[in-house]
């Protein structure tokens, strides 16, 4: 499979798709539920993948119901995630080989998530992996969050490259709604979420991992 035009810049989605967050803030909100006599049911989370803060407090309010303290919530979920951090987040399958790869090619980069700088620093720091991108387009630089396309149209214009050139790697479905939102070329590599038809459209490829990406950029290079 080619991609459908040349790839002058990859813009990378961070949790879930760099770093094996999104595992460790299930573990995290399981914790603070059992905390308060309640539970986090995996299809709760999986509703609150890709979203931004607002929009997963409104499934919380949801699923705890009315009178929930979402500050309690979010001081005890942010205090387990700190805790599962120290022990060291795991970088996703084929992370490093990916950007050697751009590196090799001169690629430009970017990060376009949902997370804050200081989550970006935390998660990728120990993995001195920050200053191998170009632009990192965080919560704290958006107005508006995925799905709309934003994130995506930002990281686009840091790197000075047309949105349509871009390759968008992304896991969740708001992520990929998103870069699609955006124009971007759309390869989804799914972490929590399975694809569904809807994915299938909006993705020039559903890949299994970073290793599947690399490998078709370089057969596009060559």
């Amino acid at each position: 499979m080619a991609f459908p035009r040349p790839v002058r810049a990859v813009v990378f989605d961070m949790d879930g798709l760099l770093v094996d967050t999104e595992v460790v803030v299930f573990r995290a909100m399981q914790r603070a539920a059992g905390n308060i006599g309640g539970e986090m049911p995996f299809g709760t989370f999986q509703r609150m993948v890709g979203l931004t803060h607002a929009s997963s407090d409104v499934i919380l309010m949801e699923h705890f119901g009315e009178g929930f303290d979402l500050d309690a919530w979010s001081t005890a979920v942010s205090a387990h995630f700190r805790e599962e951090m120290a022990a060291g987040i795991a970088l996703k399958t084929g992370v490093l080989e990916i950007l050697e790869h751009l590196d090799a090619a001169g690629t430009p980069r970017a990060i376009a998530t949902s997370s804050s700088l200081q989550a970006v620093r935390q998660s990728l720091g120990p993995h001195s992996l920050v200053d191998r991108f170009h632009a990192l387009i965080t919560r704290d630089v958006q107005t508006r969050g995925k799905p709309h396309p934003e994130p995506f149209l930002k990281a686009a214009e840091a790197l000075g490259v047309d949105p349509a050139d871009c390759l968008a790697l992304e896991d969740s479905h708001n992520g990929v709604r998103a870069a699609a939102a955006a124009g971007m070329m759309t390869v989804m590599v799914p972490d929590m979420l399975d694809p569904t038809e809807e994915m299938q459209t909006l993705c020039v490829r559903i890949a299994r991992d970073l290793h599947e990406v690399r490998e078709l950029l370089a057969a596009q290079r060559g």
